[in-house]
């Protein structure tokens, strides 16, 4: 099996990608199914994709929760489908963190429980303190909340604070801004964007339609 990363991952390679469910019609219309893809660290990449392209599905795909494609998936020169569940553990606690459309929080936890638990796995020590993230985004009074008792958008920004708690080469956002008003979004695309910087980090934004105030280095249709 493929070694643990211990040096920052450079880049993640799709290599002719496609999901086994899609229709052929819809994998032949893409600009990312069946492709060669190369996502460099520090790149910011937009994908747009309409509901039913498989866009949730690509995400899964390159945090290794799934397996239903064609193709390979590669981190720097390693295929997924080489490493060991340890290693690709390992791999998602160093080098990729992930914004879920459906958040997946513990919701009987309160959400500084929920944020917490995360750093405590592998916490990056030049990250912005929960507090000051949660003032940013304005949540200071829901920390200490149990999850389940928090709006939709709260619970949205009790992940997106979550997922910057570790260290990550790529961050993987699924529909990150859905439930959020557009000056919150704003302000969780800057946060986001300096933390990613911060590790020299990609970021991966997949949404139904285009993202006007995520400057992306690159626009793919899914």
């Amino acid at each position: 099996m493929a070694a643990f990363y211990y040096t920052a991952m450079q880049k993640i390679i799709l290599q002719q990608l496609a999901p086994l469910f899609l229709e052929k019609e819809k994998v032949a219309q893409s600009e990312i199914w069946n492709k060669e893809i190369v996502i460099n660290t520090s790149q910011k990449l937009q994908l747009i994709a309409p509901s039913g392209s498989g866009k949730t599905s690509l995400i899964h795909f390159l945090y290794g929760l799934r397996k239903d494609y064609t193709g390979q998936i590669l981190f720097d020169e390693n295929k997924i489908s080489n490493l060991s569940a340890e290693a690709l553990a390992e791999t998602r606690s160093s080098h990729i963190s992930i914004i879920f459309q459906d958040l997946r929080l513990f919701l009987e936890h309160t959400a500084k429980e929920n944020i917490e638990i995360k750093k405590a796995l592998n916490p990056f020590a030049s990250a912005m303190p929960v507090e000051e993230m949660a003032k940013i985004l304005g949540i200071t009074s829901k920390l200490h909340q149990v999850a389940k008792t928090c709006s939709y958008g709260e619970q949205q920004r009790i992940a997106i604070i979550r997922a910057l708690q570790q260290p990550f080469d790529f961050l993987l956002m699924d529909e990150p801004f859905s439930h959020l008003d557009e000056s919150n979004r704003h302000k969780a695309m800057e946060l986001i964007e300096t933390e990613a910087a911060k590790r020299n980090a990609a970021i991966i934004l997949a949404d139904l339609k285009a993202i006007e105030y995520f400057k992306a280095d690159n626009i793919l249709h899914l």
